[in-house]
């Protein structure tokens, strides 16, 4: 696995990718970046292969899909088991994305969807239950995003 840093059509390829990989081709990126859609393709698996590019998922409303109670849990993680115990909660029944903090407190971040408030009040057990120590919780109104748009944004539309 190549540790060489990235290039310009790298950052490029990521900044296109950031913004809608879903609807972009390497054909479509040809018409914004000065190479081949041969040469874009093997710079996109060598990305996968490296593990910077992993995986592409779709960003869900869960609102819209029926799931309007979204509770963000703030916990603190004993620090030689927070990741284990990050990767445990990431398991249980609706958790939909944890973060681990570099820090001695409030160390785990936990998403929770769900459309019941039993199945909040199950799976706020089950957090207790793995050891993590709930300091705060949050029902979530909205969620705005952004890519990173430093990655070659001045390498697109060259042409």
């Amino acid at each position: 696995m190549s540790t060489d840093p990235l290039d310009e059509l790298d950052f490029g390829i990521l900044h296109l990718l950031q913004e809608d990989a879903r609807h972009i081709s390497p054909v479509d990126m040809e018409d914004e970046l000065p190479v081949s859609d041969t040469t874009i393709r093997n710079r996109i698996e060598k990305l996968e292969d490296r593990g910077i590019i992993e995986g592409y998922v779709p960003l869900i409303d869960y609102e819209k899909a029926g799931f309007p109670l979204r509770v963000k849990f703030v916990c603190t993680a004993p620090v030689k088991e927070r990741a284990k115990l990050a990767e445990e909660a990431l398991e249980l029944h609706n958790v939909v994305d944890v973060e681990e903090m570099l820090s001695a407190r409030e160390n785990v971040r936990i998403m929770v969807v769900t459309n019941h408030s039993e199945d909040l009040h199950e799976v706020t057990e089950r957090i207790d239950d793995l050891g993590l120590t709930i300091e705060r919780e949050g029902l979530v109104r909205r969620i705005h995003r952004r890519p990173f748009n430093h990655f070659g944004e001045h390498m697109v539309s060259w042409k």
